[in-house]
């Protein structure tokens, strides 16, 4: 799968707001769990601290300066888990006893509270939180903790905080690409199948997993939806049918009789005339409807022709020998440029779209112009063009006369039905191709840009012979 193209999905999108909102909720709830913490430990340290000093302070005034010195210097040779510390001083900030080298500068906080860096008597430096005390003979009792090891833990807490954040978003990221390539699949498959129906494959389905989750759900439906498409499409070839059936037979009866006419002796040459124009019109509406029939079958992939790998250099040498006698008798040089390459397709709808065009060409040109055939290939694609010196079409008209029964105002003299492009475009597209109009200058070329491998599977429908058409 193309990574840009998951990263531009809605899931994967989605995915990035998930993890934007969990690594919002993580920080917050390690901010919360950090500073109760922390906090926590700072009450138990400042707990700790005022119980240390207001018991000093008692042995002070009930046993005098002698004694605090010495329990002072007791208290400090202990070295319990937290490491605290201890300075009696005199009136000048002389250290009498304690564990702290001398006497640190001190500010206080809001609170009462030193927040200060020290030297104990291990010429350590420290950094330290405290309270201290001025006694009523003007000595001074300070009793501080170590905060290193509060700042190990608040160290310790970010750096789990750092890994924990860092791991949630990536197992988020793995999650949303998991589920992002999960739902991309399922999406492809129904793509899948959708391309295969729209190329005329119509008995393709949706995937269904059976877990009933919300895709099985909308393949489901659409599969109702296709069978029921299906169904009518069944309906709508078995009328077509029916028609082909009821009229072509009695048209064909009809061409019969007149033909039958003609060949009476007694008939004088106006009766004569007329007859053959009555089967002329006889055999225009046969051209018609056989036409019509060909459109639908082709555009409902009902075609039972097999694909084969498809020679376009004896392709093109077929239509152009066909229609170089065409062109000899309205004076119409028909040109065959240089032809090959090979593609995937039917040889006899192909055949039959070549023929389409040229006969248009043909038919359209002037005396003493030429009809060029032409095929080029770049890359995965195959360009058949056929180009002519007539009238041409209006630009804002080429894509109307692709249309059944349209024809262009410039040519409506021209005898025709204007199903001859519509049938061509239904072939191209019957190929995963299309049929573009563009200007010869002067005339048009018709190009049918068709891929080398590409086309549906091969459906229920009944053979078609080659037969021209007319814009």
């Amino acid at each position: 799968m193309n990574p840009l193209r998951l990263l531009r999905t809605s899931t994967f999108q989605l995915a990035w707001w998930y993890m934007g909102i969990f690594g919002a909720s993580a920080l917050i709830l390690i901010g919360v769990l950090r500073w109760a913490t922390v906090n926590y430990l700072e009450q138990q340290s400042s707990v700790a601290i005022e119980a240390e000093l207001a018991g000093l302070t008692e042995q002070y005034r009930q046993r005098g300066p002698q004694a605090l010195q010495s329990l002072v210097n007791a208290r400090a040779a202990i070295s319990p888990g937290v490491l605290t510390l201890y300075l009696f001083a005199d009136e000048q900030r002389q250290r009498l006893a304690g564990n702290l080298v001398s006497f640190p500068p001190l500010t206080a906080d809001a609170s009462g509270w030193y927040n200060f860096s020290g030297v104990d008597a291990d010429k350590r430096q420290l950094r330290m939180r405290g309270r201290m005390v001025v006694l009523r003979d003007g000595k001074y009792l300070l009793v501080a903790q170590d905060q290193s090891r509060l700042e190990s833990i608040r160290a310790l807490i970010d750096r789990a905080a750092l890994w924990a954040l860092l791991g949630g978003l990536a197992l988020a990221l793995i999650g949303g690409v998991l589920m992002s390539s999960s739902v991309m699949g399922r999406i492809d498959a129904i793509n899948r199948a959708s391309r295969q129906i729209m190329t005329g494959r119509l008995q393709s389905r949706m995937p269904v997993r059976g877990v009933n989750d919300e895709f099985d759900q909308l393949s489901e439906n659409l599969n109702a939806m296709l069978d029921r498409i299906d169904s009518l499409i069944e309906g709508v070839k078995s009328v077509a049918d029916n028609i082909a059936h009821d009229l072509r037979t009695p048209l064909t009866r009809l061409r019969g009789r007149l033909e039958n006419l003609t060949g009476r002796p007694d008939l004088n040459d106006e009766l004569r005339g007329e007859l053959g124009a009555a089967m002329a019109e006889a055999d225009h509406l046969l051209a018609t409807f056989r036409a019509l029939l060909r459109i639908a079958r082709i555009e409902s992939g009902t075609h039972d022709r097999e694909w084969a790998e498809v020679n376009l250099a004896p392709l093109l040498e077929d239509a152009w020998e066909l229609y170089q006698a065409v062109g000899e008798e309205k004076d119409i040089v028909v040109h065959l440029g240089p032809a090959s390459g090979h593609l995937r397709g039917d040889r006899d709808l192909l055949f039959q779209a070549l023929c389409n065009l040229l006969d248009n060409a043909i038919k359209y040109s002037p005396p003493g112009s030429e009809v060029t055939l032409a095929v080029n290939e770049t890359g995965d694609s195959v360009d058949i063009s056929v180009a002519d010196h007539g009238p041409g079409v209006p630009a804002g008209e080429r894509e109307k006369v692709l249309d059944r029964f349209y024809r262009s105002a410039a040519v409506a003299a021209v005898p025709g039905s204007g199903l001859g492009l519509s049938l061509v475009k239904a072939i191209a597209h019957h190929h995963g191709g299309q049929l573009v109009l563009t200007d010869n200058a002067p005339g048009l070329r018709a190009t049918l840009h068709l891929p080398k491998a590409r086309g549906p599977e091969p459906g229920p429908a009944s053979t078609m012979a080659p037969a021209s058409g007319t814009q």
